[in-house]
């Protein structure tokens, strides 16, 4: 049997420790597939005393990550430390010109750099492996990269942040609101205490970014996707939602168009028997398109000790092979700069949520703006109220240009009996992407 291949591991928070945990645990059966033992030789991480739940006796520590990168008896460095600039960058750019292979989740620093560090990598004839940076335990990045290499992608979507989904989830099963959601999911460990970079998207459109390179060949283009979040979905959109035979999800959109790619990640409206509808809680799914494979779908967790050690730990099993692949499925050289199809060229359907005051000539109104913008209605419903009180009026409209939309919805918002801001959210009916 070959040599042991040696691992350093840089952050031992719960993905670090779960790696530790699973080199352990299934030593034998990883060696057997692996074709060699996986050792991990060396540790880093910001407070040695802690208590892990993992003994670290024998392994070499280290206070500062970056000696890692130097280490001669480190074959691969895990970089398990997080965000986009920093120490993790520093780390991993090092790593991959000392030429040692890096195996990472930190999808911010893909999103935002992953072009320049795949290149590095293949000057260095290592590998760059991210499995675990996207959706958790699904082999979505292989099943992209590997699986489905004999296809033109036409368009992927899925729920890709399960702090939002929960949410989401747990707002339609118990009608509240999303303040109180969100502070259960808080105390469950689900959403940090600064939970913008979940429930705003920005977790959600890093993800997505990286997928659609691998998807349509095209550099990572983070600033490319169009992002919206969760905090304006209210009980009342999701009832409505219901009536009208939709449920709400969080979705990344990618899609190739004749003009470019759609990059996007939006709440959308879904068809209740719709697949992607039924992933439920802390779960990720997704679901692709290929010319030839038609639809293939991925469901998991995606997030958590196991399942992200289990995808970061399938990387270090590819490198003990030798399998080499390039990062994004082709060299950085043929990589397609990323053409974007601007947000306000998308067409769809759209759900809008009016609260107004109900009296004579309102829907008039509305008409007219509608008419003047070219937005065409297919359905109303209405929550009834006594005269003169505010009362929750939906639609739904057929496809419309995205641009004509919004500005349909800024003039109605300023009609006297429009009471709050109108709420937009796009349907996705999932049909043929071709």
């Amino acid at each position: 049997m070959s040599e042991p291949l040696k691992i350093g591991v840089a952050g031992l928070g719960t993905v670090g420790v779960g790696t530790l945990d699973i080199l352990r645990t299934n030593r034998e059966v990883i060696t057997a597939r692996a074709g060699r033992e996986i050792v991990v030789t060396a540790v880093s991480a910001r407070n040695k005393t802690k208590d892990r739940g993992i003994s670290t006796d024998g392994l070499q520590w280290h206070d500062d990550a970056a000696a890692l990168a130097h280490q001669k008896d480190v074959d691969v460095v895990v970089e398990l430390i997080g965000g986009s600039e920093g120490v993790a960058k520093t780390l991993v750019e090092n790593a991959l010109e000392s030429a040692k292979h890096v195996v990472t989740a930190n999808k911010a620093l893909i999103a935002h750099h992953g072009v320049s560090l795949a290149g590095k990598a293949e000057a260095a004839n290592v590998c760059l492996s991210f499995e675990a940076a996207v959706a958790g335990g699904i082999p979505i990045v292989k099943a992209l990269r590997d699986g489905l290499a004999a296809n033109q992608v036409q368009r992927l979507y899925g729920i890709l942040n399960g702090t939002c989904n929960y949410i989401l989830t747990n707002m339609a099963e118990s009608g509240r609101a999303f303040g109180d959601v969100l502070q259960e999911a808080q105390e469950l460990g689900y959403a940090e205490t600064d939970p913008s970079f979940d429930v705003d998207g920005v977790d959600a459109a890093h993800k997505l970014a990286i997928l659609a390179s691998l998807a349509f060949g095209c550099e990572v283009d983070f600033n490319a996707v169009h992002r919206e979040g969760i905090r304006n979905v209210s009980p009342v959109d999701i009832d409505f939602a219901e009536r009208l035979g939709f449920g709400i999800k969080l979705l990344g959109v990618a899609k190739q168009t004749s003009n470019g790619i759609e990059q996007r990640v939006h709440p959308c409206m879904v068809p209740v028997d719709a697949p992607i509808n039924h992933v439920a809680g802390v779960f990720n799914g997704v679901v692709v398109d290929g010319d030839f494979v038609d639809t293939t779908i991925y469901e998991g967790r995606g997030a958590g000790a196991g399942p992200t050690a289990s995808a970061v730990v399938g990387d270090l099993i590819d490198i003990a092979r030798g399998l080499m692949v390039p990062a994004f499925g082709i060299a950085t050289p043929a990589l397609k700069p990323s053409v974007t199809v601007p947000m306000s060229e998308h067409v769809g359907p759209y759900y809008v949520h009016l609260t107004v005051v109900d009296k004579p000539g309102v829907f008039a109104e509305f008409a007219a703006s509608m008419r003047d913008h070219q937005v065409s209605m297919e359905q109303v419903l209405q929550q009834r109220r006594g005269p003169g009180e505010p009362v929750d009026v939906v639609m739904t409209v057929h496809e419309t240009k995205e641009v004509d939309m919004v500005n349909c919805l800024a003039d109605i918002a300023n009609i006297e009996a429009v009471v709050e801001q109108p709420t937009l959210i796009r349907i996705e009916t999932f049909q043929s992407a071709a």
